[in-house]
């Protein structure tokens, strides 16, 4: 209980974990590592390059959802099958990740 507590009153390993489970359930990790590039950018680096842009969250989230190119090399991130909402929990999640 006292680790509980600890963990929710510190505001960031619990969402972390809850929100790297859904990029686990949603196949992110298959081409992005959290430290490391794997087919697509560490999402370290993509904390690290949106850092401080003012509507990072939600440029972020549309990409997760309909995909993109162009960013990060040639290879084309395709859209994922991710409601709004999940995308914009993923995107915040990345965001997190400095």
């Amino acid at each position: 209980m006292r680790i509980l507590i600890l963990l929710l009153a510190t505001g960031f390993a619990l969402p972390a974990v809850a929100d790297q489970k859904l990029a686990e359930k949603k196949n992110c990790l298959a081409c992005h590592g959290v430290k490391e590039k794997i087919v697509g950018p560490a999402f370290k680096d993509v904390a690290a390059k949106y850092a401080g842009q003012s509507g990072a969250a939600q440029q972020l989230a549309a990409k997760i959802q309909k995909g993109g190119s162009g960013v990060w090399g040639e290879m084309a991130m395709p859209p994922n099958d991710v409601t709004p909402a999940e995308a914009r929990t993923l995107a915040d999640w990345v965001l997190s990740l400095k």
